[in-house]
């Protein structure tokens, strides 16, 4: 009679056992997600100087690629873009196609300005984006000098959202396209301004 009360009893605290049971722990969020452009606020802009005169701009306004986003560790992002020459604009038309003549960027024979990162690094509050750039049919490594500007939720469009900021100094003659060399100046400063959301 005893035995047969302790099994009941046994079977009747069987249920809170369960209860007790830690939850299984839920999976871990991806380190790397890919992050696609969005080409209506990314744009790059570069700017130079025209006979001591004046210091003319131009943006790049079709920006395509997408950014390996590690939100834990950014020095394991990556980010990859390709900027089609029809996509620059002056303001100006005739500076338009003069810049992607034969003169300047040739944008017949080469249709596309490219970038790949190959290193992020953290420098202060800043960023240190070194990468494969290629201008005019010739690749050169440089280095971007960056900033995180915000990653979170976009709370107009509802989707994880990544923003970048980035400034270079690069010599166009490098790249062979030395026109006017050096009445319009061979330095050219960039900024870049990039924004993403997380892929579908």
């Amino acid at each position: 009679m005893k035995r047969l009360a302790l099994s009941l009893l046994l079977l009747a605290s069987l249920p809170a056992f369960a209860q007790d049971k830690p939850a299984a722990a839920a999976a871990p969020a991806a380190a790397v997600q890919k992050y696609d452009i969005d080409n209506s606020h990314t744009f790059v802009t570069f700017t130079w100087d025209h006979i001591g005169f004046s210091k003319p701009s131009a943006r790049l306004e079709k920006i395509n690629g997408s950014l390996m986003l590690d939100k834990n560790d950014i020095t394991k992002s990556s980010v990859n873009v390709t900027m089609p020459l029809d996509g620059l604009h002056t303001g100006v038309e005739k500076l338009d196609a003069h810049m992607k003549s034969a003169d300047m960027f040739e944008a017949a024979k080469y249709p596309d300005i490219t970038f790949k990162s190959t290193k992020i690094e953290k420098a202060g509050a800043g960023l240190k984006i070194t990468g494969d750039l290629s201008v005019h049919g010739v690749t050169k490594s440089i280095v971007l000098n960056g900033k995180v500007n915000k990653i979170g939720d976009n709370p107009m469009l509802k989707v994880p959202s990544a923003g970048f900021d980035a400034d270079v100094v690069l010599k166009r003659s490098d790249f062979g396209v030395t026109y006017a060399v050096p009445a319009v100046s061979d330095e050219i400063t960039v900024h870049i301004t990039l924004d993403s959301h997380l892929a579908k």
